[in-house]
């Protein structure tokens, strides 16, 4: 919760009267005479149902007169109002999806429109950046993701990465696997996080960071596009930040929820299901919330009924069990300032029961799967992240927030007779099967300081400094071997950001970020198929100061234009380089593959929102003198190359609100990168479907029929592409999703159909990513999920 506020006494009365108007005007009151300023949050507790019904109680207990023609809130539905709020807010969220807006009368007094009237609109704080910015008012393109957003796709699909590529134009098409390899942000790594603790893993890119909470944890996601180093090491490609639920209201709430999925091909193996419950509440000065979440998955088929493959190396979703389990805890000493602790542990592990079929490219016959015991370890994700964030929103004038927090990482993967693997002194026949594991442990800290107002109210200074320590290892899980030594990074990053309001229209912002890092390498002998190399770590350091402006220039009321810059600051996957090394002889102080990846993003954009349309479009260029590309090597595993990269594209979105209870929008990204294969400082050669997304298309039409009944019908169009490896040419396909979600006087029943027109495709990753037969895998075919929640 963003504030807390002593509980208020409940409206003594409400009241229904009907003025003697031309038309009739049904009025929401609550007579209590006294009202407290606007800009002060209370306690609301407004159930889902009728919406006339739901702007009553609100009257009832905001002391807020709402008015309206009667015709307007027949057949609306609100999903209700649970906890403190400002008015403008409460108000918003009753209104949510009706189409309808408001206007301020007088002091006490609001009427509701169904005109371009202008609404009193509470700003949405992105808590991913440092300075928080309001969303709509960046120099750089930032999504917010909200709750009701995730909860329609989640009835469509389960899959977490799926998620992310419907909801975020520039972020490739899911691979539908345990990992997010080859699934780029804009053509580079995104830094993933939970409540601003970094999950993703540079120092050994593990590429399973999307699955590191389940989604019904996540109240919001936050998504800056572009280079950041707001947050440090990792966001080369941008940031995606996953903000947890916070308890509602103040007496104790419970949520249950459960859905099964299969596909329309029905096989007993190849059911889903969920099941979660979560319990909430204020008690006095504390708060507290706490949830679990259990899934078990079954096989995927694809359109034609046959088994998808399993991904023996990288690991997989189906054919799994996981459970979520978060615990969050806080106590406010005032109104002002409050503690909180947060504890999530995520566990996704494999059931083990199939073995894969390698496909042949040459025909078109897929990687498929078999009953049977694949051998080794089964494969997981095991994830424990905390944190411990305290919040003084006036401190000597100033916004004091500091952060301490920890992640301890597993990810172990599928096992395999693969040759990297071999080593004559352990099976001198070459027939040595074995699986990696990842193990990363960080501990780091953040602490911000905001002050606005000075200079007049003009500027707004944002200063800080985050540490961090990350120790990461890769290790042989059979034969207990050093694939990756163990390597430690330690950061520390002071910053200071401002933002200076030049006049009503015009604002400008700039920032510093001085980066100090070293990395401590053990000494460590590579793998005898790397040749057994006897290397002798070191402690290379780093320092780099970086840099960032912004603009935003608002037109009219409705329109604004928007450009920026910015650095980031990243490491190349440091585990891969150190493990490839084959020169006795390497100085790892001086060894030119671990430099950092500073990325220099320029973006240029244009902002209209005017009811009912609004529309967004921006360009962006994203260059490294010295950066990092992903490649195929001879023995499957990827290699790593430094190597000079550019990469531009463009992303674009527009909303209209045709009528009162139907909403078209569409959205478009392109993206283009080149990379300078032959050293000689120019780009010539097209990176390929493990570094850049194909361009899309996806267009979206949501309705509310009824009180109680609302739907969502997506479509994406990825187009196709080729690549200089003609072996690599991408064949675009089309996906369509369905989703309903209805209100029962009890709960809420939702419905979903994936891949709607059971489309018969290779995925993206599988056709332009990787050329091995054991990784040619279709995507999932027609998907039923029925699902039913209830909150008490």
């Amino acid at each position: 919760m963003l504030f807390r506020l002593r509980r208020q006494p409940l409206a003594l009365a409400l009241s229904l009267l009907l003025l003697p108007c031309l038309v009739e005007r049904p009025v929401w009151a609550q007579e209590a005479p006294t009202v407290a300023p606007v800009t002060d949050k209370q306690n609301y507790d407004i159930a889902a149902g009728p919406l006339a019904e739901g702007l009553a109680r609100f009257a009832a207990q905001s002391g807020w007169i709402v008015s309206a023609n009667a015709a307007m809130t027949e057949g609306h539905h609100t999903q209700g109002v649970r906890g403190a709020y400002t008015r403008q807010q409460a108000l918003e969220r009753l209104l949510a999806g009706s189409g309808l807006s408001w206007r301020r009368v007088d002091e006490r007094s609001v009427v509701l429109t169904a005109a371009a009237a202008p609404a009193v609109l509470e700003p949405v704080t992105v808590t991913a950046s440092r300075s928080q910015a309001q969303l709509g008012k960046t120099p750089q393109k930032v999504t917010v993701i909200t709750r009701e957003q995730i909860e329609e796709q989640m009835a469509m699909t389960s899959d977490q990465s799926l998620v992310l590529s419907s909801l975020i134009p520039s972020y490739a098409p899911s691979r539908q696997k345990l990992t997010n390899y080859g699934e780029t942000f804009r053509g580079r790594k995104p830094l993933f996080m939970i409540d601003g603790v970094p999950q993703s893993n540079p120092l050994r890119d593990s590429s399973r960071e999307s699955y590191t909470i389940d989604l019904s944890m996540v109240d919001r996601i936050e998504v800056i596009h572009g280079a950041s180093a707001e947050h440090g090491l990792g966001a080369t490609g941008g940031i995606i930040n996953f903000v947890t639920r916070r308890p509602q209201g103040d007496d104790v709430r419970q949520h249950i929820a459960t859905n099964i999925s299969a596909p329309t091909d029905f096989d007993s193996d190849s059911v889903s299901y969920m099941g979660s419950y979560r319990v909430e509440g204020i008690a006095g000065n504390w708060d507290y919330l706490a949830g679990v979440t259990y899934h078990s998955r079954g096989l995927f088929h694809d359109a034609k009924g046959d088994p998808v493959g399993i991904d023996r190396s990288q690991g997989d979703i189906m054919d799994s069990q996981g459970h979520d389990v978060m615990v969050k805890i806080g106590y406010w000493f005032d109104d002002n300032q409050n503690l909180q602790f947060t504890a999530n542990r995520f566990f996704l592990e494999s059931n083990h029961d199939y073995m894969t079929v390698d496909g042949d490219r040459s025909i078109g016959r897929p990687t498929t799967s078999v009953k049977g015991d694949p051998g080794g370890k089964p494969p997981r994700n095991e994830v424990l992240t905390t944190s411990l964030n305290y919040h003084h929103r006036d401190f000597l004038g100033n916004d004091v927030q500091a952060q301490v927090y920890t992640q301890r990482f597993r990810a172990r993967y599928g096992g395999g007779v693969f040759p990297v693997f071999q080593d004559p002194d352990i099976d001198p026949d070459n027939n040595l099967y074995d699986q990696s594991q990842n193990e990363a442990d960080k501990i780091g800290g953040k602490f911000t300081l905001n002050r606005d107002g000075l200079f007049d109210g003009r500027v707004k200074l944002t200063a800080g400094f985050d540490v961090i320590q990350d120790e990461t290892s890769q290790i042989m899980v059979l034969t207990h071997r050093e694939w990756v030594p163990e390597t430690r990074f330690r950061n520390i990053a002071p910053f200071l950001q401002g933002l200076w309001r030049v006049n009503d229209r015009l604002s400008a912002q700039a920032g510093v970020r001085y980066e100090y890092a070293e990395l401590d390498v053990d000494d460590f002998t590579t793998l005898a198929s790397y040749g057994g190399a006897r290397i002798t770590g070191g402690t290379p350091s780093y320092d780099e100061t970086l840099y960032n402006a912004g603009l935003t220039y608002q037109i009219t009321d409705g329109w604004q234009l928007f450009a920026s810059y910015a650095e980031g600051f990243g490491l190349p996957d440091v585990g891969r380089v150190l493990r490839e090394i084959d020169d006795p002889n390497t100085d790892i102080e001086k060894f030119l593959d671990l430099r950092p990846i500073i990325t220099e993003n320029r973006e240029i954009g244009l902002r209209f929102h005017q009811h009912p349309v609004d529309f967004e479009v921006s360009y962006y260029q994203s260059d490294s003198d010295l950066g990092q590309r992903l490649e195929q090597g001879a023995d499957g595993f990827t290699k790593v190359r430094r190597e000079k990269t550019e990469i531009d594209g463009m992303e674009a979105s527009v909303g209209w609100q045709v009528l009162e209870n139907h909403r078209l929008s569409a959205t478009y990204a392109k993206v283009r990168g080149r990379y300078d294969s032959n050293e000689d400082g120019r780009v010539d050669t097209k990176l390929d479907g493990r570094n850049v997304a194909p361009d899309r298309l996806t267009l979206r039409w949501q309705a509310n029929w009824t009180g109680k009944l609302r739907s969502q019908i997506q479509g994406t169009h990825y187009f196709s592409r080729h690549f200089d490896e003609p072996e690599k040419r991408f064949e675009g396909y089309n996906l369509v999703d369905l989703g309903l979600i209805y209100q029962l006087p009890k709960g809420q029943l939702s419905a979903g159909l994936e891949n709607l027109f059971n489309e018969d495709y290779f995925t993206y990753f599988s056709q332009s990513g990787t050329t091995t037969n054991s990784q040619y895998f279709k995507g999932r075919g027609r998907v039923v999920t029925v699902g039913y929640s209830l909150d008490f």
